[in-house]
């Protein structure tokens, strides 16, 4: 079976891990500040900070810009649950606005409606797939609603936004290296931002509210997030072939794409003018066949296939009594499926995976 995600680890990581491990500084050290340093360099930001995971950069971004109880942070309902978690997890309260239907982030007209009726601090957009948000509109609102604009970019790494790197329009931006991102740590993530302040917050709030750096001047309650010298060092390997990948990625999309347009009833993920899909996942949608019927389909092609995200936010149990007017993100939840885009896929497996879906019957099981 052709997997949808194949991790990508050579001897190049192999032999940093053992450089560290025979240094003998395997927690918080240079690694990580070199790490940092090389990231925020290819954001074209201004500040990295490193952090254990993806959920923790997301929750040290919103305390490093000073969100916290009483305050609303207007969020996507169509996203991985860390994105409103993290949001809980600072005191604050997520507020849902809905998608657009073709790009899967957030819609501009419905975020403004929803900051101006809860008054909210703080837009937590979300790059799904690793195609950006609609930015420039989204810090319209931030700039005319005075909102923080903070953005979600753990599936978007090597994604742009008007020729810009994702990391570079907003007043912070949370990365995850999930060994499913595009580039990975084993796990971990990190904050890029343009604001010194923002960034020495988040970077006290990681390492147990520390102001000093490895002493014990404890100024402010924090976690310990920090990432370890062992993750950085791999990072600092996969950034190298970051760019190789995206371009991968991207020609890998392509031709899924000119697949996909000659099935009827299946939908393929859009560019939008301005904006450079990262392709963390290629998501089609299957709105004139069923979901069911087409992921069947490819598996007995042994073509691997997954939904990203089958049930929105709201909807979630842990999520009971938080409502949301979001018809696009329920509608969308049950027609997504994601396909094999990885750059671990040979030649033969591009191949296996188009012929699969030039194979697709159209008018078996046709969905309502």
């Amino acid at each position: 079976m052709i997997p949808v995600a194949d991790p990508q680890f050579g001897a190049e990581e192999v032999d940093a891990v053992s450089e560290v491990l025979r240094d003998g500084r395997v927690a918080d050290g240079p690694e990580v500040r070199q790490f940092e340093s090389e990231f925020a360099d290819y954001c074209d930001a201004s500040h990295g900070v490193a952090t254990a995971n993806g959920t923790a950069a997301l929750h040290a971004m919103l305390e490093g810009v000073g969100i916290g109880p009483g305050d609303t942070v207007v969020t996507t309902p169509f996203s991985f649950v860390a994105s409103a978690n993290a949001i809980r997890l600072a005191g604050a309260t997520p507020a849902f606005a809905d998608i657009d239907p073709r790009s899967f982030t957030l819609e501009p007209h419905d975020t403004r409606r929803v900051v101006r009726e809860t008054d909210a601090e703080a837009i937590l957009a979300v790059h799904l797939y690793g195609l950006p948000a609609a930015m420039d509109a989204l810090a319209e609102i931030a700039a005319a609603e005075d909102a923080r604009l903070l953005v979600d970019a753990a599936q978007a790494h090597g994604a742009r936004y008007r020729g810009d790197p994702v990391g570079s329009r907003a007043d912070a931006t949370a990365f995850s290296f999930y060994p499913t991102k595009n580039m990975t740590t084993g796990e971990g993530g990190m904050v890029v931002t343009d604001e010194e302040g923002i960034a020495d917050r988040i970077a006290s709030y990681v390492n147990h509210g520390r102001t000093d750096g490895g002493g014990y001047s404890h100024e402010r309650v924090g976690h310990n997030y920090r990432l370890t010298s062992l993750a950085a060092a791999i990072g600092r390997v996969q950034l190298q072939h970051l760019p190789d990948w995206v371009e991968t990625r991207r020609d890998t999309a392509a031709a899924l794409t000119r697949s996909v347009e000659t099935v009827p009833g299946i939908e393929p993920p859009v560019e939008p003018a301005g904006r450079r899909h990262a392709y963390h996942q290629y998501t089609v949608r299957c709105t004139g066949q069923s979901r069911d019927h087409v992921r069947d389909h490819l598996a007995d092609h042994g073509v691997g296939a997954a939904v990203y995200y089958p049930t929105p936010i709201h909807k979630l149990g842990a999520y009971d009594g938080f409502d949301a007017d979001a018809p696009v993100a329920e509608r969308v939840a049950e027609d997504v499926l994601s396909l094999p885009v990885h750059p671990g896929l040979s030649d033969e497996d591009i191949d296996r995976i188009t012929a699969a879906l030039d194979a697709l019957d159209s008018a078996t099981e046709v969905s309502a």
